[in-house]
C-alpha cells in the first residue's frame, strides 16, 4: 500500500502545472472531452507501463534529448494544424484519418517519454518491490492531475469564442514545441 500511495503522490504533484495539463486543455478545445480522456488514459498507461517495466534502464535506451526534439516537433505541428482553422468538412476528414483517441494517446506517449513523471515512476519501481502498486499509483495520479486540464479546457471552450479558443490552443502547442527545441539546443551547447 505504501508503494501505491507514494507513487500516486509523487506523480500527481509532479504533474501539476506540467505541459501535458495544458496540452490536454488544448485538445479538449478541439475534441470531445470523452475522447481526450480516453486517449490521455491510454497514453499515460502505456508510458508508465514502460517506465515501471524497464525501470531505470529505459533512461539509457531512449535518449531524453531525442525524445524532447520529437515531442517538440509534434507540438509545433499540432500548433500549426490548430492555427490553420480547418472548416468543418476538412476537420471531419482529418479526424476520420487519425481520430482524436489516437492523436491524444500518441501525443501523450511521445510527450511524456523522458518526462519527470516517467522518471518518478521508474525510481519508485526500483525502490519498491511492488510494481503493480507503483504502476497503479502512477497512472491514477497522472490521470487525476491531467483531468484537471480537461475540466479547464471544457470550461474555457464554453466561455471563449471558437476563434479565441483556437488561438489559445495553438499558442499552447507552439509554446511547448519551441520551448522543447530551445531546451534541447541549450543542453547540446552546455553539455
Amino acid at each position: 500500500m505504501e508503494a501505491l500511495l507514494a507513487s500516486f503522490l509523487v506523480v500527481f504533484l509532479a504533474e501539476l502545472g506540467d505541459k501535458t495539463q495544458l496540452i490536454v486543455m488544448a485538445f479538449t478545445a478541439k475534441y470531445r472531452w470523452q475522447s481526450v480522456f480516453a486517449g490521455m488514459t491510454i497514453g499515460i498507461f502505456l508510458v508508465h507501463s514502460l517506465a515501471v517495466a524497464v525501470g531505470s534502464l529505459a533512461g539509457q535506451l531512449i535518449p531524453v534529448h531525442l525524445m524532447t526534439v520529437i515531442a517538440s516537433c509534434l507540438f509545433i505541428g499540432f500548433g500549426v494544424w490548430t492555427l490553420r482553422g480547418d472548416d468543418e468538412e476538412e476537420e471531419e476528414a482529418a479526424t476520420s484519418r487519425f481520430g482524436p483517441l489516437l492523436t491524444v494517446a500518441m501525443t501523450f506517449i511521445v510527450g511524456e517519454m523522458g518526462d519527470k513523471t516517467q522518471f518518478a515512476a521508474m525510481t519508485m519501481a526500483a525502490q519498491y518491490d511492488s510494481w503493480p502498486m507503483v504502476l497503479l499509483g502512477a497512472v491514477v495520479g497522472m490521470v487525476l492531475a491531467d483531468s484537471l486540464g480537461i475540466l479547464a479546457g471544457a470550461f474555457l471552450h464554453r466561455k471563449l469564442p471558437a476563434r479565441k479558443m483556437r488561438y489559445l490552443s495553438a499558442g499552447i502547442f507552439l509554446f511547448f514545441g519551441v520551448l522543447g527545441l530551445l531546451q534541447s539546443a541549450f543542453q547540446g551547447v552546455f553539455a
